[in-house]
This record gives C-alpha cells, sequence and structure tokens, in this order.
C-alpha cells in the first residue's frame, strides 16, 4: 500500500486522516451545513427564524454555535486538509417513521424463591398467556440530516434509550420493531454492514479497569486508522497517534494519559474523567451518525457545556447526525442544538424546531419559570406536581400524554416536520448514501471482505489486540505474581511428596501419582478461565458493536497472551517437579513431559475458554465447568483404567484430552523399563524366599502370573497404551484444542450487548399479596393521570409525600444542634511518582438547619472531601483537625452520620423495606423500642414517596429499581438511621432527570428545616437548585478551596465575591455554571483563584469564624451524647438481623442454589454410574478407594461459585454498612456462615443418595448413616475454605487461582495419591495429620470396606510352584507368620501352582493405607467435625485480618 506522505500540515494540528467524518470534500460547500439550520424539505435552507420565514444562501459563510470552541480551529483545519485531498464525505443522517418498539415483560416480574420455583401448577398457568408484550415507544417520528443535532427528552422510563438503540440500529433483544429506519437511503437492514459508522455511547462505563487512559484510548483509535491517509501524513501510525491526542485534548483530559481507568473497586481516575474517556472512545469510531445516551451524567456544568460544544462543532464540520438525549441540561447547552424531541410514556408529545419548543407548550398553558431549564420545562408538562399553568388555562390546558400528542398531531410544526420524513428518497440523500458507501470502502484495507464492517486489516486487528491483552496482564501483575508463585510452590511440594520415587513396583504408583498431579494441577489453573470470561464481556461486546475487531482476533489475541506465560509457569513447574521425583533422565524424555504439560496448558484453558463464551451467564457456566472438569479427571485413565470403564461413559475417554496427556506421560516414563516386584508387590518375600523362580509378582497392573518383574510396555499394556500412540496423541490434543478455539470464536461472535428488556420492578414471590396495586397496573396498563414524579407509582393526590404537612415532618424527623467543623485539612497519598496532595488545607463548617453545597470541577477533590470528614479513608495521610462542638470525634461518630455514597451499593435480593428496616434496627439506639424503629420507617417511607415499591426487590441495573428509585433508597437507608450529628450526600443528582433532582435537592432543604446538618457535592445544579443551597465550598483542582461562605439571596454574595475579583458573572448565565468556568474554564482568565481566595478579607473572616464556632462549641455542654458504643445495637442482635437478612438472600437467590443442588446431583449420578456396582476383588478395593475420592471434587466446581457471591456480599460491607459502622465483622461472617447450612445439609442429601446404592456400598443403615454424616461434614469444610479465600482475596478471580493452590495440596497428602508409608518423612508426620481430607478418606473407606470379604479374579492371584514338592501351606507358613499375614492362600495342599489373594478382608487392604482398626472410622469422622468447625474460624480469622481501621486526622 502506498500512504502518501508529506510533512505535518503548517498550522501543526493533529489529522484525523482519510475519508473519517473529518475529511469532507465539495470546493466551496465544506462548511455548507450550518448550526441550527435545517434544511425544508427541497433542499430551501431555513435558519433560527420562524420555520419557513426565509430562505438563506447556501453558501453563506460558516456560522456554527460552537465557533467559541477551543478546538474549532482544528476542527476546520482537518476538513479543509481532507477537502484538499478530494476525499468525499461520510454524510448519512438518519429518519424513521412509525416506529413502534416492544419489549417483552411488564412493568413487574416474579423472582422465584428457593421453593416457589417448584410449584408446577403456578408455573403452567402463567406460561399458559405468555409473557406479555410492552410498548416502549409508540408511532415516533423524526429526521436528523447530516450536520443537525437532536436532543431526546423524557424522563427516566419514557423510552429515550430505546430510542436511541433504534436510531443505532441495535435491536437486540426486543421482541417487536415496526416501522421505517433509514440511515441515508439504507434500511436498517442494509445499514447493518456498516454498524462502525451508527454508534452509540451508553450510560454504563465500560472498560478493562487496569487499563491506563493511554492505553484505552491508543487500542480505539488504532482499530480506525483509514486505509488511505492525508496527503500530509508519514504514516498510519501517525495518523493515530495525531487523532487520539486530538481526542485526549478535546474534553480535557490529557493529564490524565498514565493514569488507570479504573472502576469502582480499583482506583484510577475520577467519575467525570472516565465518563470523557467513554465519551471519546465513541468517537474514535469516526462514525457518521452517533446517539448519546446520558453522556454529561457525573460532569460539572462547564465540562458537560464544552462536551455538548465539541459535538457541535464536529457534527457542523463534518456533517454528523447526532441524536442526545440529556438529563439535567442547562439552557447553554439546550441552545446549541436544532430540534428536539420530547418523549413521555413511548408517546412521541413534540418533535420539531428547537426554537419552537417552548411556544408550544405555553401556547398550550403551560408556563416556563424565568432561569428554570427549558429542557426540564418540556418533560415537566405531564406531571402535575412539576408543571406550572398559566392563568386563564386552568380548565383547558391538556392533562396528559396523550392531550399533548392531540394538540401538536394538529399543530403547523407537525406538518411542517413531515415534509423531511421523504428525505431518505430525496436525491441530496441517495447521493450522501453513495459517497458514504464509497468514502468507508476507501478508508477499509483492502484485505477485508466488501461487506465487513471493520476498518484495519485482521493481521492489525491481532496484533492491536494482542498488546492490549499484554497490558492487561502487565496491569493487573498481582493474578500473574499469585498463578506463577504458586506453580512454584506447588512444583515444590508436590517434587518433596514423590520425592526420589523408586523405579521398582513401589515406585509405579508414586510416578503415575506424580504424572497424574501434573496434569491435574494445570488443569486445575484453568477453572479461573471461566470466572475471566464473565470478567472482560461486557467490554468486548461494546468493541465488537464500535466494529474495532473481529472476535477471532480477540481469541487470538487471548492465546497470543498465553503462550509465553504459560512458558514460564509450565517451565518452572516441569524443572522442579520432574528432577525432584526422579522421574526418567534422558533429554527426550524431560522434553516429552514439557510439551505435554505445555499442550494439556493450552488446551484446557481452550476448553474453560470456550465454556465461558458459550454460556450467557456465569451461573450455568460454573455447572458445567465444575462438572465437565471432574469428568475430565475421573476418565483420564488413573482413577479407572480404560478396560474397567462402563461402556456407556467409555466415550468421554476418547473426547478427554487428559487421557491422551497422561497416555503421553506415562509412554515417555515406563517405555523400555524393566520393573522388579517388590515388598507387598511380591509374594512370598522376606527372610528365606530368595529364590525368584518361587514367587510371583501381585497387584500390579501387567505383570505375567509367576513373573517377578513387569516391563514397562507389559504395565502400559495393562492401561490400553502403548509407546507408538505419543505423537498421535500430541496431534489429537492440539486437534482438541483448535476445536475449542474454534467454538470459542463462535460463542464470541454471538455475543450481543445487554439490550432489550429492562426498567421492571422485581417482586419476591411471597411478597405478591403485597404488590396488588403494581400487578393490577401492569393489567389495566391505562393511568389517567401521570403519576408522582418520585417513582411514577404514588398517585400525584395520595396522601402521603408531598402533601405531608410540613409540622408531621418536623415532629417526626431527628433534630440536630451539633456544629460540625474542619480546619487545615489536609490529605497525602503515595504514588509511583511520590506523594500526591489531594486536599490542601481546606476548611469549614456545618451548622444545624444549614445546606451546605460543596462543588468543583471533575477530579477537585468533592468525594475525597467527603470520605475524609466521614471518617471513610483507610489509606493516606491526614493532617489538620475535624471536631463536633468543638471536640475530637467520638466513636460513634461514624454511625451518628450519615453518609450517602455517589454508588449506590445496595444488597440486591432485599425488598426497599427490608433495607430501610434493616438499616433502622441496627443504626438507631440501642435504647429505642422495635416498634419505634419500624414506625420511622413508614415515616421515611411516605417521606420518600416509595409506598408502591417498599415491597420490590431493590434488584441489579435493568431489573429492580431504577437509578433514581436506587438514589432515594440510598438516601432513605441513611435517613433511618436518624443520623444526629449531620448528613453528607455525594453526588445525589448524578444520573437523575432535572424534576427527580430538584425533588431530592427540595427534600434535602425539608430536612435542613428542621434542624438537619445537610453537606452535598453537586455536579450540574440549575439556577433553581442552586438557589436552595445556603453555603458553598468551591474546590480547584488538587482540593485547594476557591471559596467558602454565604451564597446569598440569588447567589448575590458569591456573585459580589468574584466580580471585586475581576470575574463578573453575566446577568443571563446560572451562577453555578460560571463558578466551575471560573474555577477551571475559559472564564478562569489564567488567574491562581487559590491565592485569590487565600489573600482576600473573606478568607480571613472564615478562618476567625472556624476559631469562634471551636471555642464557642467546646464552651457549651455538647449538642449530641456519645453513648460510647462503638455499633448502635449490642452483637447477639446483630447476629441474628444479619443472618436473617443472608437466610433471605440464599432463599430468593435461586440461581445460585440451583446450580449447587445441580453439581451435587450431576457429580454424584457421574460418579455412581462411572464406578456402578464395584465387586470385591483386590483391584475394586482400589476402586473404592477412587470413587470416595472422587467425592472430594465436587468441591472446586461448588467454591468457584460460591466466592463471588462472598465477594460481592462483602463488598456492599466494606464500601457501606462497615464503614457507618452498622454491624461488627464478626457479624458479617456469622450471617454468611449459617445461611449457607440447610442447603448444604440438602446437598449432602442429595450427593448421597444418587451416589451411595449406585456403586455397591453395604446397605447396612448403622454404615450408611456414618457416611452420610462424613459427608454431611465435608460440606461445611469445603465451604469453609472457599469462603476463607474469599474473606481475603481482593476479587473473585484472584480467588480462583489461590483454590488451585489449596485443593491440591490438600488432596496430595490425603494418603491417595501416595500411600502413608510412602510419604516423604519431611511431611509425613505433620502434613498428612494436619489434612482433612485424609481423615475424610479414612473414616469414608472404614466405613464402606472394613468388613469386606476380598474375593481374587482368575487374573488377580500370585501364581507360583514350591520348591522340592512342599504344600503351598507349608512353603507359605513363614511367609502368613509375618510379612504375608494379611494373604489369602485358596489351595494349601497343592505342591504346584499355589494361588495367593493379596487381602483376605477390606480391613487388610485398608492397612496398607494406615488403616489399622474399625474404631479409626469414628475417631476420624469426629476430627472432620473439628476441621469444619475450624475451617469457620479461618474464615472469622482471615475477616479480621483484611478489617482495616479508618484513618483520622493526626
Amino acid at each position: 500500500m502506498s500512504t502518501r506522505d508529506s510533512g505535518r500540515n503548517a498550522e501543526g494540528g493533529p489529522s484525523f486522516g482519510g475519508t473519517s467524518a473529518w475529511g469532507i470534500g465539495g470546493g466551496d460547500t465544506v462548511f455548507r451545513v450550518l448550526s441550527g439550520a435545517s434544511q425544508g424539505p427541497d433542499g430551501i435552507r431555513e435558519g433560527d427564524d420562524l420555520p419557513g420565514s426565509s430562505e438563506r444562501d447556501v453558501r453563506l459563510p460558516p456560522i456554527s454555535k460552537a465557533e467559541d470552541w477551543a478546538l474549532m480551529p482544528d476542527v476546520k483545519n482537518y476538513a479543509q486538509r481532507g477537502e484538499k485531498d478530494n476525499l468525499k464525505p461520510k454524510k448519512l443522517g438518519v429518519t424513521w417513521k412509525d416506529l413502534t418498539v416492544k419489549g417483552i415483560g411488564s412493568n413487574a416480574a416474579f423472582n422465584e424463591n428457593v421453593l416457589s420455583q417448584f410449584n408446577v401448577p403456578q408455573s403452567i398457568k402463567e406460561g399458559r398467556h405468555g409473557p406479555p408484550l410492552n410498548t416502549i415507544i409508540q408511532d415516533s417520528h423524526g429526521c436528523v440530516k447530516p450536520g443537525e443535532m437532536l436532543l431526546v427528552l423524557g424522563r427516566p422510563g419514557s423510552g429515550c434509550t430505546s430510542l436511541l438503540k433504534m436510531l443505532a440500529n441495535r435491536r437486540n433483544g426486543y421482541a417487536e420493531v415496526t416501522g421505517d429506519v433509514h440511515f441515508g437511503s439504507m434500511t436498517a437492514k442494509e445499514a447493518e454492514q456498516y454498524r462502525g459508522q451508527i454508534v452509540m455511547n451508553t450510560e454504563e462505563e465500560l472498560f478493562f479497569p487496569t487499563l491506563t487512559v493511554g492505553q484505552t484510548m491508543d487500542f480505539a483509535t488504532r482499530m480506525k486508522v483509514p486505509y488511505h491517509t492525508l496527503s500530509d501524513q508519514h504514516s498510519h501510525e501517525d495518523a493515530q497517534q495525531e487523532y487520539r491526542d486530538f481526542l485526549l485534548k478535546s474534553v480535557g483530559i490529557t493529564h490524565t494519559f498514565d493514569t488507570k481507568v479504573g472502576n469502582e473497586y480499583i482506583r484510577g481516575v475520577s467519575g467525570g474523567e472516565r465518563k470523557r474517556v467513554s465519551i471519546i472512545e465513541t468517537l474514535a469510531t469516526r462514525g457518521s451518525v452517533f446517539c448519546w445516551d446520558n453522556s454529561t451524567r457525573g460532569l460539572d456544568a462547564n465540562t458537560a457545556l464544552q462536551y455538548t460544544k465539541a459535538i457541535r462543532a464536529m457534527t457542523d464540520v463534518a456533517g454528523l447526525s447526532s441524536v442526545v438525549t440529556l438529563y439535567q441540561a442547562g439552557n447553554g447547552i439546550y441552545d446549541l442544538f436544532d430540534k428536539v424531541l420530547v418523549l413521555d410514556e413511548g408517546k412521541e408529545i413534540y418533535y420539531g424546531p428547537r426554537e419552537e419548543a417552548r411556544p408550544f407548550m405555553e401556547a398550550l398553558g403551560f408556563m416556563c419559570g424565568d432561569g428554570a431549564n427549558v429542557a426540564d420545562f418540556l418533560t415537566g408538562v405531564t406531571v402535575p406536581t412539576e408543571r406550572q399553568v398559566r392563568q386563564g388555562f386552568e380548565a383547558s390546558f391538556p392533562r396528559t400524554a396523550d392531550d399533548i400528542r392531540a394538540e401538536y398531531l394538529r399543530s403547523n410544526i407537525r406538518a411542517m416536520m413531515e415534509k423531511e420524513y421523504s428525505y431518505p428518497q430525496s436525491n441530496e440523500a441517495v447521493g450522501n448514501t453513495a459517497e458514504f458507501q464509497a468514502a468507508v470502502a476507501y478508508d477499509k484495507d483492502n484485505s477485508l471482505p466488501k461487506n465487513s464492517p471493520l476498518t484495519v486489516s485482521f493481521a492489525k486487528q491481532v496484533m492491536a489486540c494482542i498488546v492490549r491483552q499484554y497490558q492487561i496482564v502487565w496491569g493487573d501483575k498481582p493474578t500473574f505474581i499469585i498463578k506463577q508463585v504458586a506453580t512454584l510452590v506447588q512444583a515444590l511440594v508436590v517434587g518433596s511428596l514423590f520425592y526420589n520415587s523408586s523405579t521398582d513396583s513401589s515406585g509405579l504408583f508414586a510416578k503415575s501419582g506424580a504424572l497424574f498431579f501434573a496434569l491435574l494441577y494445570q488443569a486445575l489453573m484453568t477453572l479461573s478461565e471461566v470466572t475471566d470470561s464473565f470478567a472482560g464481556r461486557p467490554v468486548l461486546a461494546k468493541h465488537k458493536a464500535f466494529a474495532f475487531f473481529h472476535p477471532a482476533a480477540f481469541c487470538i489475541a487471548q492465546i497470543a497472551a498465553d503462550l509465553p506465560v504459560l512458558f514460564v509457569q509450565i517451565t518452572q513447574f516441569s524443572l522442579v517437579l520432574y528432577f525432584m521425583c526422579s522421574l526418567k533422565t534422558t533429554a527426550s524424555a524431560f522434553f516429552t513431559f514439557w510439551v505435554t504439560l505445555y499442550a494439556i496448558a493450552m488446551c484446557i484453558t481452550a476448553v474453560m475458554r470456550a465454556i465461558g463464551a458459550v454460556f450467557s451467564t456465569f451461573d450455568d457456566a460454573t455447572k458445567l465447568s465444575g462438572f465437565w472438569f471432574s469428568a475430565l479427571v475421573v476418565y483420564m485413565g488413573y482413577f479407572m483404567r480404560k478396560g474397567e470403564m462402563h461402556p456407556w461413559f467409555v466415550w468421554i475417554y476418547w473426547i478427554d484430552p487428559l487421557a491422551y496427556g497422561f497416555e503421553m506421560l506415562l509412554a515417555s516414563e515406563f517405555h523400555g523399563e524393566i520393573i522388579p516386584c517388590v515388598n507387598n508387590n511380591l509374594i512370598p518375600n522376606g527372610p528365606g524366599y530368595n529364590d525368584t523362580n518361587f514367587q510371583s509378582c501381585a497387584g500390579v497392573p501387567g505383570a505375567v502370573q509367576g513373573a517377578t518383574f513387569v516391563t514397562g510396555d507389559q504395565y502400559l499394556q495393562a492401561f490400553s497404551y502403548h509407546h507408538s500412540h505419543i505423537w498421535r496423541n500430541f496431534g489429537i490434543i492440539w486437534a482438541w484444542w483448535a476445536f475449542f478455539v474454534a467454538v470459542t470464536i463462535v460463542a464470541t461472535s454471538r455475543w450481543k450487548e445487554t439490550a432489550g428488556k429492562s426498567g421492571f420492578l422485581v417482586i419476591p414471590r411471597e411478597n405478591a399479596h403485597k404488590n396488588q396495586k403494581l400487578l393490577k397496573m401492569d393489567e389495566e396498563s391505562q393511568i389517567e393521570e401521570k403519576r408522582s414524579p418520585r417513582d411514577g407509582l404514588a398517585p400525584a393526590n395520595s396522601s402521603s409525600g408531598s402533601s405531608m404537612d410540613g409540622k408531621t415532618i418536623e415532629n417526626q424527623l431527628i433534630r440536630n444542634t451539633s456544629v460540625f467543623t474542619w480546619k487545615d485539612l489536609t490529605y497525602t497519598v503515595k504514588t509511583p511518582s511520590g506523594d500526591l496532595v489531594l486536599l490542601d488545607k481546606v476548611q469549614g463548617w456545618v451548622k444545624p438547619g444549614m445546606l451546605g453545597a460543596l462543588m468543583g470541577s471533575s477530579g477537585a477533590g468533592k468525594t475525597t472531601l467527603l470520605d475524609v470528614l466521614a471518617q471513610r479513608k483507610t489509606e493516606g495521610t491526614i493532617t489538620g483537625s475535624i471536631l463536633v462542638d468543638g471536640r475530637p470525634l467520638s466513636v460513634s461518630f461514624q454511625r451518628s452520620a450519615g453518609y450517602c455514597e455517589q454508588l449506590d451499593i445496595h444488597e440486591p435480593t432485599a425488598t426497599v423495606r427490608e433495607a430501610l428496616e434493616f438499616s433502622a434496627l441496627l443504626r438507631q439506639s440501642r435504647d429505642t423500642p422495635r416498634e419505634e424503629k419500624i414506625k420511622y420507617v413508614d415515616t421515611i417511607v411516605n417521606l420518600l414517596e416509595m409506598q408502591d415499591i417498599e415491597h420490590t426487590l431493590v434488584g441489579r441495573t435493568g431489573a429492580g429499581l431504577s437509578v433514581e428509585q436506587r438514589k432515594r433508597l440510598t438516601i432513605g437507608v441513611e435517613l433511618v438511621a436518624k443520623p444526629s450529628i449531620l448528613i453528607f450526600l455525594d453526588e445525589p443528582t448524578s444520573g437523575l432527570d432535572g424534576q427527580a433532582a430538584f425533588n431530592t435537592v427540595r427534600f434535602l432543604r425539608k430536612l435542613a428545616a428542621v434542624g438537619q446538618a445537610v453537606l452535598v457535592t453537586i455536579h450540574q445544579p440549575s439556577a433553581l437548585l442552586f438557589k436552595e443551597f445556603d453555603t458553598l465550598l468551591l474546590l480547584a483542582r488538587g482540593g485547594k478551596t476557591v471559596y467558602f461562605g454565604d451564597i446569598g439571596d440569588d447567589a448575590g454574595t458569591l456573585k459580589d465575591y468574584f466580580a471585586r475579583n475581576g470575574a463578573p458573572c453575566p446577568k443571563d448565565m446560572n451562577p453555578a455554571e460560571f463558578m466551575i468556568d471560573v474555577v477551571s474554564g475559559s472564564a478562569s482568565q489564567g488567574k491562581d483563584w487559590n491565592q485569590v481566595w487565600l489573600e482576600s478579607p473573606e478568607h480571613k473572616a472564615v478562618s476567625n469564624e472556624v476559631d469562634r464556632i471551636i471555642e464557642d462549641a467546646a464552651s457549651k455542654p455538647p449538642g449530641t451524647v456519645d453513648d460510647g458504643h462503638e455499633f448502635a445495637m449490642p452483637l447477639w442482635q446483630q447476629l441474628t438481623l444479619v443472618t436473617h437478612r443472608m437466610n433471605v438472600a440464599l432463599y430468593r437467590n435461586t440461581d445460585y442454589i440451583n446450580n449447587k443442588f445441580a453439581l451435587h446431583i450431576g457429580s454424584a449420578l457421574f460418579n455412581g454410574f462411572t464406578f456402578w456396582k464395584i465387586g470385591n476383588g483386590v483391584n475394586d478395593m482400589q476402586l473404592k478407594l477412587f470413587t470416595i475420592f472422587n467425592f472430594i471434587f465436587v468441591a472446586p466446581g461448588v467454591i468457584n461459585q460460591l466466592q463471588p457471591l462472598f465477594i460481592d456480599r462483602r463488598d456492599i460491607y466494606e464500601f457501606r454498612e462497615k464503614k457507618s459502622k452498622m454491624y461488627s465483622w464478626i457479624a458479617f461472617v456469622t450471617g454468611l456462615i449459617v445461611s449457607e447450612f440447610p442447603y448444604l445439609c440438602i446437598c449432602a442429601v442429595l450427593y448421597f443418595a444418587p451416589w451411595y446404592y449406585t456403586v455397591g456400598f453395604p446397605t447396612d443403615s448403622n454404615v450408611a448413616g456414618a457416611v452420610f454424616f462424613v459427608m454431611l461434614f465435608y460440606e461445611f469444610i469445603y465451604t469453609g475454605i472457599g469462603q476463607f479465600i474469599a474473606a481475603y482475596a481482593p476479587n473473585a478471580v484472584f480467588a480462583s487461582l489461590v483454590n488451585p493452590a489449596i485443593i491440591t495440596v490438600l488432596v496430595s497428602f490425603c494418603g491417595v495419591l501416595l500411600p502413608y508409608s510412602q510419604i516423604q518423612e519431611f511431611w509425613r508426620y505433620w502434613m498428612y495429620y494436619l489434612d482433612p481430607f485424609h481423615y475424610l478418606m479414612s473414616s469414608l473407606l472404614t466405613f464402606t470396606v472394613f468388613d469386606v470379604d476380598v474375593q481374587c479374579g482368575d487374573h488377580e492371584y500370585a501364581l507360583f510352584d514350591t520348591p522340592n514338592g512342599q504344600t503351598c501351606q507349608a512353603y507359605l507358613a513363614p511367609f502368613q507368620a509375618g510379612l504375608g499375614s494379611r494373604t489369602n492362600l485358596i489351595n494349601p495342599e497343592a505342591t504346584s501352582g499355589c494361588r495367593v489373594c493379596q487381602y483376605r478382608y477390606g480391613s487388610d487392604y485398608l492397612a496398607t493405607v494406615n488403616i489399622n482398626d474399625y474404631y479409626v472410622g469414628w475417631r476420624d469422622a469426629a476430627i472432620v467435625v473439628i476441621f469444619a468447625f475450624s475451617s469457620y474460624v479461618m474464615v472469622y480469622l482471615f475477616m479480621k485480618l483484611r478489617t482495616k481501621a479508618t484513618k483520622t486526622a493526626e
């Protein structure tokens, strides 16, 4: 390919390259599309006057509403360079007509519990009707031409996101979509191959948290470099880097280049910065149609405005079509749009020019207050408590969405907009689409198929994915290190266990055990792949929608990242284990061992990845991976030779990669060897028995009867193995690997973004009777008047909520008299590059009755300040003073102060009322009667207007409470605790629409009015919201104070301060937006506003006032009396409440419980039918040992599923409940442990019943009962082990990597892989006795095998002649009196052909595994019980070790 190369443009600006939407050709029509100008049906341009009033010349100079955007010259420069290269523009536009979208399901769905799921009649009854269809969007129309921006407005749940998904051509998950959507002149079907050009930025921020911002953007831009770059660019690399740097600059996050993106649990960039990364990653697609879903959530007002200007500028210059939905859009943002579409309950109540929207609604009788956000006014017209009606219209104004829609359908605006719907058939659209298709093809790499939506060649996709995969591995170093360290430790432990294995028959079992273990460990290490697969899935689905790469590229990249990691892992494992065990010391044997392990590790990794990729839920995938894992291990040929396998399951052997690997290892090790029989494998042996002519091997597979040695090849033959199969098997393992990789690629290609049905409430089945109203609404789905703004459910005229009189609230809410102050507060954290100051000498106060606002740009340290004030930090150094009433913080401060965090973290299986009651019962004083606490919950439920959702589940996003309902619950959970000092709220309005935000702040104002002290961080307050606050603490980047003090009437005091210092606030501007602009935006005038503040008289006054408040408060008795208790409730009550909540949570978590049950039933049947009706031969004793040993392997699958749940619960506890001193960590651990008990008892039954009788164990109830008793306690042991690993593990993937290390050590020393007598002395006298699995195996073997009569099969006898015609009895007398006392001579009178069976009874066999008496069974059963208790003690211990104290000011 020839990349045209001349230097960078004279201006030095970066270039987007290619015919991206930025390269626009067409001579003097470069800026033909003007902001605010929409084209009429005949191509006539219509401006900002009333529609149709004038016609403008197409060649007028460009006027964009974003002309003042800092990077506008850069954008224009790109366009001119594209024009110079005669690149075709990529203009498309989107038009839709009669669009109706239906989703499956209703407003509410049932959550079944463990018992109700088995109610078959009910399921049949409900299943007969089929799921109801829910209309999400009804009969919508519209047209967004190239160069136009449409603002879609609506309250949460009105269908805005669904409309955007339709306009981004994402139809997955919806039940029915009717109507026409055209992209340019293409239908939705035709546009599918251009998915990378029609993109959507969703509300969620989905990233690999361990990548830096630079790495994330580097990858995104690399995937979209045009094949033909601009003539003044040297290379693809140049084009990519220029574009990347431009994007970072465009949203002002260049400084975060080397910072991790992070997430809730991994520290990274701030929330606002992460949102901006999400925005530019979408822009990196170089698309033509962009849909932005609430993309300003979490951004401060200035950043939100700059973002909208950026979209405006690019839309104008590049002819994009932008569809945006926003909540709390200020008028500055609103004015940048061309058109507005208002949705209400899926109905389009207005669609037309932006400047006509307000007059249209006002003409219907609604009133928009001065300074109010027009966007909020438009969405509030159907809400009785929000709308204001003009005088004279009280009787005639339209009351419902249908009424307003009817008025709109009759209007001139509708008639005028209808003319645009024929745009797809116009010459302009057809021409644009042809140019668009040509431009996309021109950008695309020549090697890609014609209909591919991708841009760069497959090789480049793979390379970029590989680089990213290594960056992910490197970013998550702890996981990589734990893998390698665990492998090394494991190799050392097992190497020492099988140390120096002998070359005679006693070493056969040891060497086979070592080789089995080598494969087992590699297989166990891959189980974490399933967890991994689900962690990264949402990001990959997003990138697939952006057409960044083919899923195959990602799968290949994963494999490429595996190669070196596994190379290191297998090499260190092999070097240690191989030579410690004294395996065959030839180069060929060692490298065969190494290459087999490498191939197996690759293959089983591919198997687990395929399982992860095929299933849509983690629970289903763990179910299969746990089951499949045990099947692979049992059928690899170690437990049971191929000849002993039942015909109904032998096919598993043929599809088991481990079986091929095991044959390779055994064949390599034993081929060509001669193995003499010794010890109890040689009959007779000992003093006086030295003539090999009169001895015979016994119990050695492959040995010829009468021989005293076995050749390696005879031994292999007994397993149906052949040395000639080694390289055949090697090929088969790689063939399986290729097959599973192909399955992974196909399954990954079918992954879809989560879509469709969302936003429904979930009702626990047992609460159905309490939710009749919700269910009824569903059936009728016809509500006359719009419901209350808070939850969309309580009728506006209900006696609760808004209509509760102030007196009632005042009487019921707690009053506060304490003053909270902080002075010279500095917070420093350590980073790789040195100490970083996040707060710099901040001071201030909150008094009772005061509503304080804490503001600043994204990353200014607002959340950090709240965390420090609320005593939530566990790291870093805090200096300065934080005082209540002039005194240091008491032990009960953390629960006396309410803190609503930015993230709404709640127990998803609890109902709203349960969450509130839980908080009230645990955090209100122990002296308050329970009835009073519950009554107070009723008050708060009414106050928050949550009556209609109080019995529905919190759920997760999409199925459960909406963002706004969740936010209210977060506030409620803190309020019911009756915080006596003050309430902190971190961004309580983020993600809410204008009305919900106003309601939230109005509600906080109510709280302040009754004497609460409230401090709130807030991002984008409208002028109306800002008026509600009394004081403002304004921070600049680095936690530096810019202002603290009163806001004043109409923000007069604040405006006056800034005006005196040279920054007067423009008359019509929202003062809140202006303040942020001054701190971090264009209005800062380059001043150091922190310095201005420090030198101001206001700063001096604040310092003096803080000192005066502290002195004054310290001289009086404290306003709040500390009860001296760290927790409000005594430990016993904490235990009962927390355990009850955990019980309910598990009872409702049917996925988890069903998975547990299915794993037990499946494993038990599999184990039972594999070892079907075991006989009583010598070899059968070994099979009995192995079927019991196989029971141990139910644990890995269940543990892998149990740990993510434990860690989720732990995160909820650590991030919220622990910090608010709700309850002790002891109660937390107890609740988690006890809630599992009933299900573990059922699991024991579910394993015992299908397995015990199937394998043919004794039917005597004494034996069966004893076996069940031990099995039951094993359930407790492995659950305890899984929980104590999870208690300390930082995350679920880490835990799933530690599991194999622990389980393999326990399996190694339990006396199965190596009999007690052969374990090295170093381990034998302590590790063997510390291993719970040893006691488990010992007790189960004693009960099931001890009394069995052993009956040798013909081939199992030792067969030999006697010297000098002696009778067999006479010849063997000394032997049977000594070493052979447990053997059974069948023909004592014979003089030749003596037949000796190795054992008489099961007890003789058990003696070889160190079980010498029947009482050992009961002794070991008792020790199993002790281990069950001790494994739970470990959970407490590790949780205690993890629990860090919070930091206080020094």
